[in-house]
């Protein structure tokens, strides 16, 4: 037997380089086709619904429509990964429902900007991260950050979403074609021209034939208006949906900062204000709280003292909620004894202020009772309510997770601009002047003329009520609300206040067409 002689191994296959893939400028997104097509899609119904003259149901129903998208491209995945942020949902429905309620030319704006920053919130956390780790400035970046981001998003899913290999391998056909219309098109230009001067009846048909209207600028501006959407709907969409590699904001919590600043130095800041502040708090209490506040100081008049004051105080109560936040943040506090003085002397300065923000709305509510209301002072009022909210908040978190002040400050910003469409302050003008009026005799018709479609029902009942007091101005201007309200709404249009004040002209007798539905 031939003895066996043990095989040498085979030398190992040369491994293939592999050059590592570069790192990409944004987080790609696993389905671009199909976020693409989605996108192209809310382009078109954006043009549609929102390329109005007014905006109303349109706008609801385009927003429900782009989150109906997210949810579709993400699946069951993506949505479990962003439940923890699904309450966003809620203000952001009702925003947006508010637009197809409210008529005031001061909530659209508000409504559709609250909108747009809740979108790029609910974006940037579809898949990842909490909203409250925010800080507070964190909000402004990740707003801003988000919508820039965005931008980037269009080419890059047109350029992995569409096959370029299958049109490069078309080109020669597509560059044959081009060549043939460049030789084509002069030629029939040349016989076009001799045929038409050769027989006038071919002329006069040729005429007919080319004399319609192709509505090239009407193309162009809707074909602008679909690509706007689409990349506005792909930077939304591709943002939300993308693959992280990073840690981004709202992935961790806020680190601390280093203190920088001794608690001696702090302490010794905080007791010289809220010194300041008890003494000027004690005088308005005994004046605007206690003693007789139905007249201004002596010496002023109602609207002298309340614009003396007011914004001076509405400035002090800002300021000071921005230094609880600084001391907060940089101030040193290394044994619990330290901590607690703190917190009490921080947490007296921001009650000594709330008497400060009362009193500021105390001089408001003067003025108001001479006066009436406006619009501005509704809005002020509501604003002064949601800055009493964070100092409240802030003195809460001082004693119980102090990284939690800006998620507070977040909702208390929503909450004054939901509050605000609830409370419809242009019917709560007219219906708190006309109660002013029972009691004073005196009542601004002027103020009325500005007001939209949200008063108008309550127009209508004052002016059946004064109509003897006021037999003029007031139907003058019931007469220039029934002209602005004249023109129909189509579906997208479609406004339950301009509804309402619609069907409340028409009560009356002054509006002989049939309401839209």
């Amino acid at each position: 037997m031939t003895p066996s002689v043990p095989l040498s191994p085979l030398p190992p296959s040369p491994a293939p380089s592999v050059t590592a893939p570069a790192r990409p400028l944004l987080p790609w997104v696993r389905a671009p086709r199909r976020t693409l097509a989605a996108s192209l899609a809310l382009g078109v119904l954006a043009e549609v619904l929102l390329d109005r003259s007014r905006w109303g149901l349109g706008f609801p129903l385009l927003v429900a429509s782009l989150v109906g998208a997210l949810a579709w491209l993400g699946g069951r995945e993506g949505w479990q990964r962003a439940r923890p942020n699904a309450w966003l949902l809620a203000p952001l429905g009702l925003v947006s429902v508010f637009v197809a309620v409210r008529d005031s030319s001061w909530l659209l704006p508000l409504n559709v900007m609250t909108a747009a920053v809740l979108l790029m919130m609910l974006a940037h956390f579809w898949a990842a991260g909490r909203v409250e780790r925010l800080g507070l400035t964190d909000y402004v970046v990740v707003f801003f950050g988000s919508a820039a981001q965005g931008l980037l998003y269009p080419p890059v899913l047109v350029r992995d979403g569409v096959d370029v290999r299958g049109l490069k391998s078309h080109s020669r056909l597509l560059w044959a074609l081009t060549r043939g219309l460049l030789l084509t098109l002069p030629v029939l230009l040349v016989f076009g021209l001799l045929l038409d001067s050769a027989d006038s009846i071919f002329s006069s048909t040729l005429q007919r034939l080319l004399s319609f209207d192709l509505g090239l600028e009407l193309l162009v501006g809707r074909g602008m208006g679909v690509a706007f959407g689409a990349s506005v709907a792909a930077g939304v969409l591709g943002h939300a949906l993308r693959r992280r590699a990073t840690k981004e904001l709202g992935d961790a919590e806020v680190a601390p900062a280093t203190p920088r600043l001794g608690l001696i130095e702090a302490l010794t800041l905080i007791f010289a204000v809220n010194a300041l502040f008890f003494v000027f708090a004690a005088f308005q209490v005994a004046y605007l709280f206690i003693g007789d506040a139905s007249s201004p100081a002596a010496g002023y008049t109602f609207a002298e003292y309340a614009r003396r004051g007011f914004f001076e105080l509405v400035i002090v109560a800002s300021l000071t909620l921005a230094l609880v936040m600084a001391l907060t943040r940089w101030t040193r506090r290394e044994t619990r004894t330290a901590q607690t003085v703190f917190r009490a002397n921080t947490s007296l300065m921001v009650v000594l202020t709330l008497i400060i923000l009362a009193s500021a709305m105390r001089r408001l509510s003067l003025y108001e009772d001479a006066f009436g209301y406006t619009l501005l002072r509704v809005h002020t009022h509501v604003f002064m309510v949601a800055l009493g909210a964070a100092l409240a908040w802030r003195a809460v978190t001082l004693w119980w997770k102090p990284e939690r002040f800006a998620v507070g400050a977040f909702a208390t910003a929503l909450g004054s601009v939901l509050v605000l469409n609830f409370l419809n302050p242009e019917a709560f003008i007219v219906r708190h002047n006309l109660e002013r009026y029972a009691r004073t005799g005196s009542l601004d018709t002027e103020m009325f003329y500005d007001l939209s479609a949200d008063a108008v029902p309550g127009l209508v009942r004052a002016e059946a009520t004064l109509a003897e007091q006021y037999p003029g101005p007031l139907a003058t201007v019931l007469k220039e609300h029934l002209e602005r309200l004249e023109q129909r709404d189509t579906v997208p249009e479609w406004n339950l206040s301009r509804f309402l004040a619609r069907r409340a002209l028409l009560r009356t007798g002054a509006w002989s067409a049939p309401v839209n539905p």
